[in-house]
């Protein structure tokens, strides 16, 4: 249990903030893989020494390539923060490696998405297209290296696979993203895209809760990170 309780960034009553790797799924799919709410759970019970089944909600949902914080824990909690992410009261930020930079330093990204079940991807239309539905983010061009470019990036509106989706749109593919363009898998099997902070009210303290979770351990997370601080 040390190293998942390395990956908590808040824990109190009433909520439990994991940094999710890239690869680990959130909640169990049809490939029976453990999970983070597995993992949890297990914590959840050795550490408090709970008998019987666990309660734990997961509101905030990753995508199984993408790393960063996830949100979890009691029943009471999980409506109220439900409500929350429901409404767009959660402030979220992502971090993007990408293999283009935007024309501007900082701009606004919009259109109309349109999600396909079968592949289990989204498409991006133009903003005036009568498909899909909008979605609006915000963008800010961080740092450089020779080959890549680190995005900052706030989601206006919560859409599938929004921000993956809107990039390649304006040809900007995420290193490693191969459903949406970029030609290489990276090594881990995921994409370079990390939820960088959560900031939104608690729930039940009614105060601000500001969490930001570590890069994931590579190279080139290493190299932008230093060069954003």
């Amino acid at each position: 249990m040390r190293s998942f309780s390395e990956r908590i960034l808040y824990e109190d009553n009433h909520l439990l903030i994991v940094n999710k790797r890239c690869g680990e799924l959130t909640q169990g799919d049809e490939t029976g893989d453990l999970t983070l709410g597995d993992l949890a759970k297990e914590y959840l019970r050795v550490t408090y020494d709970k008998p019987g089944n666990i309660y734990l909600g997961i509101p905030h949902r990753l995508d199984r390539p993408t790393s960063g914080a996830v949100l979890a824990k009691t029943e009471k909690a999980l409506i109220r923060m439900n409500t929350l992410f429901r409404e767009d009261k959660v402030d979220k930020t992502y971090w993007a490696i990408v293999d283009k930079a935007p024309p501007e330093i900082e701009g606004m990204l919009v259109n109309n998405l349109v999600k396909d079940g079968k592949t289990n991807k989204s498409q991006a239309f133009p903003a005036d297209s009568k498909r899909g539905k909008r979605a609006v983010l915000s963008y800010r061009h961080r740092a450089s290296s020779k080959n890549f470019h680190l995005l900052e990036i706030t989601l206006e509106t919560g859409r599938h696979h929004q921000i993956r989706a809107q990039l390649a749109a304006h040809t900007i593919h995420i290193r490693g993203d191969l459903k949406y363009g970029y030609p290489r898998s990276n090594r881990d099997g995921g994409i370079s895209l990390h939820a960088r902070t959560l900031s939104f009210i608690h729930p039940v303290k009614q105060e601000r809760i500001t969490i930001v979770a570590p890069v994931p351990d590579d190279p080139l997370w290493k190299v932008f990170e230093e060069m954003t601080t």
